[in-house]
């Protein structure tokens, strides 16, 4: 297990006991400085890493980045592509019968997101509320928001912590039905949404493919990341008033694609209170100087075979990626980057999972975005508020243990006083 926080210490070793397939060894070390000693229980041996923020100059140009002034840019990136402003309605409607999967074959059961700590009561499915309707984001097809929310039926109205749940590519928001469940039988208001071409936005098994094709082809969308982070930035103005919420406790997390519209909402709307992206943060500028770019770009493959060929190139190689992104995602390997937009996510709570041999979020390319937040959050003085968990022997995959420690760190921050104000603790 590696585990990276932020310290302003004497070097300190914490050995803990996780599990029966993995112990970890945490070095905390003196300002600006990870590190960590991973143990790998198959080799029987340490690993270590040294995330350190030397003050180079780019750091120092870091260290100026105007907050505000970021958010603002990206946001009007993103209202660039919005063609009119809409006023925020709400369309209830009934639940999907049968959700669309643009994967085969389809998936049907997930071990990690069973074992999400779940409250014991008997006939839960009973004693749950059901929620489905559309948001308005913006004019258009794509700007109404299909929302499943999950609560427990309470004779009380008062308001409870909110976590929104975002799915993988080729899934829907009704594939995160256990983690739903599961948040709304701990007392949380549990969220979840259909990104943008996923879900019922879309209509066959290729619309994701084929509209970030068309970004490539026409520029006029953002099917990648930013789009959905556009409607994200729309559900915490409805979220934060409702009356069953309360609007300083809202938390966001998600899966790979999912992992990474919760990284970029939490970085563009502070409205968002607690982050735990899973398998999505990485450094797309780093994969791409690196050449580790593969991993990510396989995952989404028609764009960049229709770039390739349209650059007259024989294969993808980094030229093709670097003009993708810019495209379909613009100053996702610059300005909006994870060394840019992960440190002033602080000091808001921040736990960053992921697995140590994942190809589309190679550890080594969160050095720099780590260890930037390390010092901003010393700076913030919240040293508690920032993690990351790197599993050993995990590639691209979110387990058990993942949605365990989500789990927990949102119980953390957002659910203690929660709890304490219910006399439950």
């Amino acid at each position: 297990m590696m585990i990276i926080v932020p310290v302003r210490t004497t070097v300190i070793v914490f050995s803990v006991v996780m599990t029966h397939v993995s112990r970890h060894v945490l070095t905390l070390t003196p300002p600006h400085t990870c590190a960590v000693r991973t143990y790998q229980p198959q080799s029987n041996a340490y690993k270590n890493y040294y995330y350190r923020s030397q003050l180079t100059k780019e750091d120092r140009r870091v260290d100026a980045i105007d907050a505000a002034k970021l958010r603002s840019e990206f946001l009007h990136v993103l209202r660039a592509q919005r063609s009119s402003q809409v006023p925020l309605s709400v369309e209830f409607r009934k639940p999907v019968a049968n959700p669309l999967y643009q994967e085969t074959p389809r998936p049907n059961f997930s071990e990690a997101m069973e074992s999400c700590p779940k409250a014991d009561i008997p006939n839960l499915k009973d004693l749950l509320k059901e929620e489905n309707f559309y948001l308005m984001t913006e004019s258009g097809e794509q700007g109404r928001l299909p929302v499943l929310i999950l609560s427990m039926k309470e004779s009380k109205h008062q308001r409870r912590p909110a976590v929104v749940f975002l799915h993988s590519s080729y899934k829907c928001k009704e594939w995160l039905r256990p983690l739903l469940e599961a948040y709304a039988s701990r007392g949380y208001v549990a969220v979840a949404i259909d990104s943008r071409y996923h879900g019922e936005r879309a209509n066959s098994k290729t619309t994701y493919q084929d509209a970030l094709v068309s970004s490539w082809k026409k520029g006029d969308t953002m099917p990648f990341i930013f789009d959905t982070v556009w409607d994200l930035i729309k559900l915490a103005d409805y979220l934060t008033h409702r009356k069953d919420i309360d609007p300083s406790k809202i938390g966001i997390t998600g899966e790979s694609l999912g992992g990474m519209h919760a990284w970029f909402a939490a970085f563009a709307e502070t409205r968002y209170a607690v982050a735990a992206p899973i398998i999505g943060v990485q450094g797309f500028r780093w994969a791409i100087d690196h050449n580790k770019w593969q991993g990510r770009v396989d995952s989404i493959k028609a764009v960049f075979e229709e770039a390739r060929i349209d650059l007259g190139k024989s294969t993808i190689d980094k030229e093709v990626v670097e003009k993708v992104w810019d495209r379909i995602a613009p100053g996702l390997d610059s300005q909006f980057d994870s060394p840019y937009t992960i440190p002033i996510i602080a000091p808001r709570p921040l736990l960053i999972l992921n697995g140590e041999d994942d190809p589309r979020c190679p550890i080594e390319g969160l050095e720099k975005p780590t260890s930037r937040a390390c010092k901003a959050y010393e700076e913030t003085h919240c040293l508690d508020n920032f993690k990351l968990i790197a599993q050993p022997g995990i590639g691209h995959q979110m387990t058990s243990l993942m949605v365990k420690e989500a789990s927990d760190w949102f119980d953390k921050f957002l659910k203690q006083e929660w709890l304490v104000t219910r006399n439950i603790v």
